[in-house]
């Protein structure tokens, strides 16, 4: 698929490494520059994680110190000219738009001209409380997030980021297990009320037995019907980007034309096998993703 990114870029060779990567990937830029001063930024942001082992959690680490992506405001890119050759789906998240007052400002600027081109748009609420908690806490980014769900018809998000993100009250259905949908489900009608205008509300189901060993699964609710993928034991290397894989492979099914079912098979694939792979971005072929959806195994393939 055709697929293009929108972000800040620091003229810098951490920048440059970066945009290579990018460009390696087959994503086309549009970048907002930033002249890097040599010395203290703007910078690109440094995220690290110690992915743990066993009974030792994972811990994310950041030094998002004069981060040029805090610094966007509406203004900075052409959407007209983004948009210029037609778009089909618009994406974006909590996490940027945590980085400062304008950050989700530009994400419901692009949301509008996205809409105004015909795309379907898409929202990860991903709360992160380390983000918020530098400027407003949890009141701010219920105001913030509410403000740019707004504008979505495609959300993602797990019964705490519903809670903490957009402010609404906790399940009155108590889950049995971290794997029991029901109290997600029962979330629902509460996020209509507040946003009527949401066609899809997803998310992964996760049980942790230790950092390298879960029990993984997601639903879906999708006009008004439920869904669920199986539930399989996995063998983590690496469980961060597990919610933003079956983001991905979620979306790459509506795309596709999918069915329902198939669509949140393939997230529910395709985030389990990007948990085998180091850091939080893909590795896996769409083969990969689809045979694991139809039930494949680690047999080796020779």
């Amino acid at each position: 698929m055709n697929t293009a990114v929108v972000s800040a870029m620091s003229e810098y060779p951490i920048g440059d490494l970066i945009a290579e990567r990018v460009k390696a990937m087959g994503v086309r830029a549009f970048y907002k520059r930033f002249k890097h001063n040599g010395v203290n930024g703007p910078n690109m942001a440094g995220v690290y994680s110690d992915r743990g082992l066993g009974v030792r959690a994972p811990v994310v680490f950041y030094n998002r110190s004069n981060e040029a992506a805090a610094q966007l405001k509406p203004g900075d890119f052409d959407w007209n000219k983004i948009f210029a050759g037609g778009a089909r789906w618009f994406h974006s998240g909590g996490i940027f738009a945590a980085l400062s007052e304008t950050t989700s400002q530009v994400i419901i600027e692009g949301m509008q001209a996205a809409k105004a081109a015909g795309a379907i748009v898409s929202f990860d609420l991903n709360y992160r409380a380390k983000l918020w908690n530098i400027w407003g806490g949890e009141k701010k980014a219920a105001e913030v997030i509410n403000r740019i769900v707004d504008n979505v018809d495609v959300l993602v998000g797990n019964e705490e980021d519903l809670q903490l993100g957009l402010g609404i009250p906790g399940p009155e259905v108590e889950a049995k297990s971290k794997l029991d949908p029901s109290a997600f489900f029962g979330m629902i009608d509460n996020v209509l009320k507040k946003h009527p205008q949401v066609k899809v509300v997803a998310t992964t189901l996760r049980e942790v037995h230790s950092t390298n060993r879960h029990s993984w699964s997601a639903v879906a609710w999708i006009d008004g019907k439920t869904y669920a993928a199986p539930t399989c034991e996995l063998d983590v290397y690496d469980r961060v980007g597990g919610g933003d894989g079956f983001a991905a492979g979620l979306f790459y099914g509506m795309l596709s034309g999918e069915t329902p079912e198939e669509c949140v098979k393939l997230g529910w694939a395709h985030g389990a096998l990007l948990t085998t792979f180091p850091g939080d971005t893909t590795m896996a072929s769409v083969d990969q993703v689809r045979a694991f959806a139809k039930g494949g195994s680690a047999r080796i393939q020779r």
